[in-house]
């Protein structure tokens, strides 16, 4: 009668072998959830939850305004108090599944994820590329209401061009201070549109 012994946690210890053979796999596991990203859960439920409170506060503001029904007709909040309404139970369900089968999956065994943990929402790459883009347009929109379109917009199209366009900085600059004089010309001489301005365009005399 042939018997299997199986290896006891001390006796792991004692041979490197196989604690060599059981790190690789916690590894790549640590690995594949640090390079994931995002998961779908997050944004599920902060989509939803913003979406509730919205339709929250047209439900409120409508209740307000009169939801009912009144001699001369509908009252004015009579239709947007419905859309409200909607708005407040479908996301609801949302947000109430997908907390559901998050905490379901808490309690399971092994706390395994649920369905909207195990898939992604962005990469760690994709989020990278999405914040190079969304930091410098934020900082841009700021900076315009300290500096003004022009000395702002200079800066932005320099900062691409070089950074992810890897021009030099002869066309980047060249780029950049015809692409604001451009909109000057058309904007401010044509059209007579003002543009906001910042000190520099003060000090020029604009």
């Amino acid at each position: 009668m042939n018997t299997t012994t199986l290896p006891t946690p001390a006796a792991a210890l004692d041979n490197p072998s196989m604690g060599a053979m059981a790190s690789p796999v916690v590894e790549s596991h640590t690995e594949d959830k640090a390079e994931r990203g995002i998961s779908e859960l997050g944004p599920e439920l902060g989509v939803a939850g913003f979406l509730m409170l919205l339709g929250a506060l047209v439900v409120f503001d409508s209740l307000r305004l009169g939801a009912g029904w009144a001699d001369d007709g509908p009252e004015s909040g009579y239709f947007p108090f419905y859309i409200g309404a909607m708005l407040l139970a479908s996301s609801g369900f949302v947000f109430i599944k997908a907390a559901a089968g998050w905490l379901a999956a808490r309690k399971s065994a092994g706390g395994a994820a649920d369905e909207l943990s195990a898939r992604t929402f962005v990469g760690r790459d994709e989020l990278q590329l999405v914040m190079a883009m969304l930091v410098p347009a934020t900082l841009y929109v700021v900076a315009m209401g300290f500096t003004g379109l022009y000395l702002s917009s200079i800066v932005l199209i320099a900062w691409f061009m070089r950074r992810h366009g890897g021009f030099g900085w002869l066309p980047s600059s060249a780029v950049a201070l015809g692409v604001p004089a451009t909109v000057f010309m058309v904007f401010e001489r044509w059209f007579l549109v003002p543009l906001p301005k910042g000190p520099i365009e003060a000090l020029l005399g604009f």
